[in-house]
C-alpha cells in the first residue's frame, strides 16, 4: 500500500512533446496552449488546469485554417 502515499489527484499535462509554436496562432501545436498556459501550468489550481483542458478543443480549428500555399496563389485556397 505505500504506492498509495505517491498517488495525486492532478490534472495531467496534455503536452504531446511536439513544442512548436504556430506563428499566427500563437499556440503550440502539440499541445495546443499558449505559452502563458505552458509556462504557469505547474503553479495552476486544478480548477484552472481543467478550465484549459476544456479549452483545447475548440482551439484545433485555428490551425486548420491555411492562409497561403500553392492553392492560395492559385485561387483555390
Amino acid at each position: 500500500m505505500a504506492d498509495d502515499v505517491w498517488q495525486r489527484d492532478e490534472v495531467e499535462s496534455p503536452c504531446v512533446k511536439i513544442c512548436v509554436v504556430h506563428p499566427e496562432a500563437r499556440i503550440c501545436t502539440g499541445c495546443l496552449r499558449s505559452i502563458d498556459e505552458i509556462s504557469r501550468w505547474s503553479r495552476m489550481s486544478a480548477e484552472e488546469r481543467r478550465a484549459v483542458m476544456a479549452a483545447l478543443p475548440d482551439r484545433a480549428d485555428m490551425l486548420r485554417k491555411r492562409r497561403g500555399g500553392r492553392a492560395a496563389r492559385l485561387g483555390r485556397g
